[in-house]
């Protein structure tokens, strides 16, 4: 009995416990994703909680990995990264020390924004944001076909961006 009433408050301290989300933990997750500045009693006041509450329960939000992190949407054309190309690489073998290879190889690269293994046409979909093209054909010529294991790069320049990091539909509203 101890446990489940303790369970209402957040557990023992320091504890880490799996919780299905409510209606509460969804719209704190809606509202965080939209302003990440959001002070911890403002985000109490729209869920309707206390500030403590509402504390606790952001709290084992990201205990729980439900909230990875909290950063600053920069404008990349403002500091000086206006173009984006959308890179897919095909690799020699598809054995899982080829992509391993591979992968630890890219975490490295700063430039490269996002990596996904994919099904169809390539073996990864690199998502890339540099100065110009210029940048671009130099990072090509230096870096990405020196990639372990790239048999092929192919790529595709952005013309616009007409969505990019849209929110996640949680599904409260």
């Amino acid at each position: 009995m101890f446990r489940r009433i303790l369970s209402l408050f957040g557990g023992f301290p320091g504890e880490i416990m799996s919780h299905d989300l409510d209606r509460i933990d969804l719209e704190i997750l809606r509202l965080l994703q939209a302003d990440g500045r959001l002070s911890n009693i403002d985000l109490a006041n729209q869920v309707n909680v206390s500030p403590a509450t509402c504390h606790r329960r952001t709290q084992r939000l990201f205990a729980e990995g439900y909230i990875g992190s909290v950063r600053a949407m920069i404008a990349p054309s403002r500091v000086g990264l206006g173009a984006v190309a959308l890179v897919g690489v095909v690799l020699d073998r598809s054995t899982p020390e080829s992509f391993a290879m591979f992968e630890q190889a890219v975490m490295g690269l700063k430039m490269v924004l996002d990596c996904h293994l994919v099904a169809g046409d390539f073996d990864y979909l690199l998502k890339i944001r540099v100065r110009d093209l210029p940048d671009f054909n130099r990072l090509h010529a230096e870096t990405l076909i020196a990639l372990p294991g790239v048999r092929q790069a192919r790529t595709f320049f952005v013309m616009k961006e007409v969505k990019d990091s849209g929110p996640l539909d949680i599904g409260c509203e």
